[in-house]
């Protein structure tokens, strides 16, 4: 075990990407498991708060430590097993996505769930159920877990298999390793009707290993998960296509989405079926000018992705040509990817704006303002023009991309001092506000964190809100984990 105490070598631990500061007596990193149990029995034993810390990519403040103690996990970083039989992955937490992907595209794999931030640890991405592009098709991080190995507060162990233990409609009992049995009385409430982060995953009858799946280190700590995987696939088409007008950039996603659910609904296999359906609005291009001088005069763009194999790929790139130039797009502007390496190249494309708008916020030593919000697809246009008037009322420097394929908008404001930071706060709160009132999510990817917790009230109030809260206390009574973390 390391156990860092001076305030020098801890100062990594004490921030993360949306510059969020803490602060905090000691880092410790375990070297495994029983390192692990015994730093949770210690610090429950003595009621010290411990903040499990991942790879400080996220963009809520869930690994930044409000006094205690800090957990790191990124000795705990061993893949323990691939199987390609039966398609899985076993893990720890610190893990690098980015190193699980290369180790499984060695042997022909790939794991579908694609936060823009591939230097993230595995552990964090379970920890907030996070998605990214191809959850227009595969879903979040939820839908790739099938085992959790979990240490509670106190040290004692909980092992949950999806498909083995559910609720008995809004009864839920688990059982730890030390035979303590646990049974939570689950609140209910409605959850969107889109990709969701925010708050425990809550429902009737549902899977136990769910409610820990986006639980942002406030249950208990993962020390191993098993993961599914999948064959990669023969190609990839992969492009991005340019418009005059931002409706247009729109429909054509419009268009796209509804046809892509109508080719899995029908099995086809020679018809646009998108892998991910990416944004960019004006000012987007514009701040990424400077790092891609190649791009057009145009005033909006689309990254999209569809994977074929060499039978169809001509036929289908016919059809997407065609719903382009049906949305007043141009074939002339089109960037297409014939290579891996063209492919990643319009990959940095796609996730280039991420880091730039990081990037700007750390020199302005700002925290960020960058909405996560998502709504249900059939008010997406409606909820554009919300934000573009909003914005043009305020006249604050702004950004506006996103996971589109799920109606999941990133505005990203751009204070320039303090008084235009405090101006942020307030439009960031009424563009939640209003995604609640369409009967979206405040959070469809990060998480709340702390930074985020009145958002949450916000969404399902403050009853619902403490409801959650008591499921916490019945894992971890002393209330040590993850303090700040969803409930403010």
């Amino acid at each position: 075990m390391i156990i860092k105490t001076n305030q020098d070598e801890i100062q990594n631990y004490l921030t993360d990407a949306s510059n969020y500061k803490g602060r905090c007596e000691a880092v410790y990193i375990p070297q495994s498991k029983e390192e692990l149990l015994q730093i949770l029995k210690d610090a429950n034993q003595r009621k010290t708060k411990v903040t499990i810390s991942g790879a400080g990519t996220g963009l809520t403040g869930a690994r930044v430590p409000d006094g205690g103690i800090v957990i790191s996990t990124e000795k705990l970083n061993k893949i323990i097993e691939i199987n390609t039989t039966e398609n899985y992955v076993v893990a720890e937490p610190g893990v690098y996505l980015s190193h699980l992907l290369d180790e499984l595209k060695m042997i022909n794999y790939f794991y579908p769930p694609d936060p823009t931030e591939k230097n993230c640890f595995i552990g964090g991405t379970v920890a907030t159920n996070a998605s990214g592009a191809k959850t227009f098709k595969y879903g979040a991080t939820r839908n790739f877990v099938d085992e959790l190995e979990i240490i509670l507060a106190n040290g004692d162990e909980l092992y949950l298999k999806r498909g083995e233990v559910f609720a008995n409609d809004d009864i839920l009992n688990v059982k730890t390793k030390s035979g303590r049995n646990i049974s939570l009385k689950l609140p209910r409430y409605n959850l969107p009707v889109t990709k969701n982060a925010s708050g425990y995953f809550i429902q009737p009858n549902m899977d136990a290993i769910d409610l820990f799946i986006g639980s942002e280190g406030t249950l208990g700590v993962f020390s191993k998960m098993k993961l599914k995987i999948l064959p990669l696939p023969e190609r990839i088409i992969s492009m991005v296509c340019f418009f005059d007008d931002e409706i247009d950039a729109l429909s054509f996603i419009d268009e796209a989405r509804k046809i892509s659910f109508q080719t899995r609904q029908n099995n086809h296999e020679d018809a646009p079926d998108a892998l991910a359906l990416e944004f960019f609005d004006r000012n987007s291009l514009k701040f990424l000018a400077k790092e891609f001088n190649s791009l057009p005069n145009r005033n909006s763009a689309v990254w999209f992705e569809q994977e074929t194999d060499l039978s169809n790929e001509e036929q289908l790139l016919e059809k997407w040509f065609a719903l382009i130039v049906n949305n007043n797009g141009t074939e002339e502007d089109v960037w297409f990817a014939v290579s891996e390496k063209e492919r990643k190249s319009l990959e940095e494309f796609r996730h280039a704006i991420s880091w730039k708008v990081n990037e700007y916020i750390a020199n302005h030593k700002l925290r960020k303002l960058g909405t996560d919000v998502a709504v249900p697809d059939s008010e997406m246009f409606n909820f554009y023009n919300f934000l573009k008037n909003t914005m043009d009322k305020c006249q604050l420097n702004y950004v506006l991309y996103g996971h589109l394929g799920n109606s999941h908008f990133h505005l990203n404001m751009l204070p320039q001092n303090e008084d235009e930071y405090l101006t942020g706060k307030e439009i960031y709160r009424k563009i939640c506000k209003k995604a609640i009132d369409l009967n979206g999510t405040v959070s469809a990817e990060h998480g709340i964190g702390k930074l985020k917790t009145q958002y949450l009230i916000d969404m399902f109030g403050l009853e619902i809100v403490n409801q959650m809260k008591e499921i916490k206390k019945q894992f971890d009574p002393n209330y040590i984990l993850g303090v700040g973390n969803i409930f403010s």
